[in-house]
């Protein structure tokens, strides 16, 4: 590569050998951890390739279809309404977050984990009658959310991916799903006694635990409780589901807090507990972390989950660099003098289940709508999107990076920065889900509303894309467009396989506008015929080192 200066907008982007000692010098901290990290999609416990990535990067596109760098394509491998097992289970709608899981340690076959977040009456249950939705129509509206678990594998003849549609190992975790609650809330009053509920949805990204099982977090969970006559305290929470193993009984861990969660990325401690670290979707929310008062045994497999049962859940106080401990102790006596609200916090249940006001009550710091967090495997540096505000006038967002103290995600002490601010400086406004590669570039989405794409200050960023930044070296901080949407869609979910060849990634909500079924805004993806937008999972597929 010429010893220049890159240009974003015309030249490749890059980042490949000597990206540990680039690291170690423009971060000042150590080079790559040898400590397990859950929550790098691909690259568990994996070292800096000896070459990075190479693409010319795109220019911004108003597109219906998911633009590419010249070299690489797409495969549809799922959309909406697909079978994806013997048994005739549909794959659901608006699918989001991703997590590969390789059979037999392949890289090219293995169990896809897909969140589905939400769903359009106008494709799905259809509108409500005098206000209320049928039996028909809730069933509809329960099935579609929740996740699909899809087997895929790479067909090296054709040179593509696709899903095995008669899989026996296929299935779905829906809102009609039986859960366990574990933790603090179970059986308490907080939760009107429950032990066992119905149900998963609104499940937006999530995260991958050191014993390989998937954390699914329901986020804007009041809308469907609502029109399912569900009780809204039994939704909010991150579930827990082993792919490979249907007797794993799912569950949701009420020690890891009820709010509107985006994902959950869990690290380690010095000292062998297990940390996760967690974004509430909402303007003036809090950053959150959880750490287990046990200590990981990976000779334990998915039992180690008893260890997200335990523990004491933190909010970020950013002002003064410290983890504020949510202790029912803490939360009574920020409330003493206040008799209502001490009514509501009598027991640990009711902080977690009450967590966006026992935060805010301790003083932890309300910020920008926080939601996916990464870990990086280079450094162990914790990364936060922070998607938009416009109540304090952050139209664009950014991404913040905190430095736990001596690079331990037990610390109670932290510093941050504002590594990358949105706007048209960057070419990205309102940053999404995050991963990383091997050479610690982090690949963000970005989350425009579909009705703000293409006008006002959102003009110049066309539809919504997804972005390449560095975290380290001569081109730190310097967005590269790698893909854009097709229209009124959002990518969601990247996920890379763990030789890195393959980035999965979802489209969703193409067409998100659409008023009328025979004039829709997109009829993505074409592939699949009709005049129709569908929500897609692609693979994509033209990476080379």
């Amino acid at each position: 590569m010429e010893n220049k200066p890159l240009n974003r907008r015309t030249f490749l982007t890059y980042l490949g050998t000597g990206a540990t000692a680039l690291a170690a010098a423009s971060t000042g901290l150590g080079v790559l951890s040898e400590t397990a990290n859950a929550q790098s999609n691909s690259l568990l416990r994996t070292r800096p390739r000896k070459h990075g990535y190479h693409f010319q990067p795109i220019e911004p596109s108003t597109k219906d279809d998911l633009v590419l760098p010249k070299g690489y394509k797409y495969d549809v491998i799922a959309s909406y309404g697909d079978v994806i097992n013997k048994k005739g289970d549909t794959f659901g709608f608006n699918n989001d977050f991703t997590l590969y899981f390789p059979i037999y340690d392949s890289a090219n076959h293995g169990l896809l984990w897909v969140n589905h977040e939400y769903t359009n009456p106008l494709y799905v249950e259809g509108e409500k009658v005098n206000d209320t939705y049928t039996s028909s129509q809730i069933e509809k509206l329960l099935y579609n959310q929740g996740g699909s678990i899809i087997e895929v594998i790479y067909d090296k003849r054709k040179g593509s991916w696709n899903m095995i549609q008669d899989s026996v190992m296929a299935r779905r975790i829906t809102g009609l799903t039986p859960f366990a609650l574990t933790g603090p809330a179970k059986g308490s009053r907080a939760v009107n006694g429950a032990s066992m509920v119905q149900g998963t949805f609104a499940n937006c990204s999530g995260g991958r635990t050191l014993w390989n099982t998937v954390l699914s977090c329901e986020e804007n969970y009041e809308t469907t409780s609502a029109d399912a006559k569900l009780d809204a305290t039994h939704y909010g929470w991150v579930i827990e589901v082993d792919p490979f193993d249907p007797e794993f009984q799912v569950r949701k861990h009420t020690a890891l807090g009820r709010f509107n969660h985006e994902n959950a990325s869990m690290g380690i401690a010095k000292d062998g507990r297990v940390v996760v670290y967690m974004g509430d979707d909402k303007k003036d929310a809090c950053v959150y972390k959880f750490v287990s008062a046990g200590k990981y045994k990976e000779s334990l497999g998915n039992k180690n989950s008893k260890l997200l049962e335990e523990g004491t859940l933190y909010a970020a106080d950013l002002k003064n660099g410290k983890w504020l401990p949510l202790t029912l102790d803490a939360v009574q006596n920020a409330a003493k003098g206040k008799s209502d609200v001490l009514k509501k916090f009598q027991t640990q249940g009711d902080v977690v289940t009450n967590c966006h006001e026992a935060a805010i009550l301790l003083g932890a710091t309300p910020t920008d709508r926080p939601e996916d967090v990464e870990i990086s495997p280079l450094d162990q540096t914790v990364f936060i999107a922070h998607t938009n505000n416009d109540k304090h006038g952050n139209i664009h967002g950014h991404i913040t990076r905190f430095f736990e103290k001596d690079s331990d995600h037990g610390a109670a002490e932290f510093d941050f920065e504002i590594f990358a601010a949105g706007g048209r400086q960057s070419g990205f406004s309102a940053p999404d889900n995050l991963t990383f590669d091997s050479n610690a570039n982090l690949w963000t989405v970005t989350d425009i509303s579909s009705d703000k794409l293409n006008t006002a200050v959102w003009t110049s960023f066309k539809n919504n894309g997804m972005f390449m930044i560095p975290t380290a070296g001569r081109d730190k901080g310097v967005a590269f467009q790698f893909a854009s949407a097709p229209v009124q869609a959002e990518l969601t979910g990247p996920c890379f396989t763990p030789d890195e060849r393959t980035l999965f990634l979802s489209v969703q909500h193409p067409g998100e506008e659409t008023k009328d079924k025979l004039h829709p805004t997109s009829t993505w993806p074409q592939v699949r015929g009709g005049n129709r937008p569908r929500p897609s999972v692609v693979a994509i597929t033209g990476f080379n080192f």
